[in-house]
């Protein structure tokens, strides 16, 4: 069953329990755009120096599912030392997707 579909069964504030599940689900699905212009590395950990998975063509869009600290990188959106998991196994720097924020946007990883 979807978070969308799930019912309360007792009393109290399960109404507000829902709304704050399918928040977290609908914040979690956000995708955010690659920096116009740029095919982008994604890397198997939180740094330049772990090697390249797959690469992203221009125009794509990502979930981050998670952020951690790793490499300082200067890129379209400034210098950081943020990325952004987008699968397993998968990271790109934050400084080349467009969050709107010069900090974390999803919860750190654990």
């Amino acid at each position: 069953m979807s978070v969308d579909q799930m019912t309360h069964a007792g009393g109290g504030d399960g109404d507000a329990t829902a709304e704050a599940v399918t928040t977290a689900a609908a914040t979690a699905q956000r995708s955010y755009p690659v920096a116009p212009g740029y095919r982008l590395n994604v890397r198997s950990g939180p740094g330049t120096g772990y090697a390249v998975v797959r690469v992203l063509p221009e125009g794509s869009q990502v979930v981050i599912h998670c952020q951690t600290p790793g490499t300082r990188v200067s890129g379209p959106y400034g210098t950081s030392s943020i990325w952004d998991r987008i699968g397993t196994g998968q990271y790109v720097s934050d400084t080349y997707i467009r969050t709107g924020s010069d900090g974390y946007v999803a919860p750190r990883c654990s």
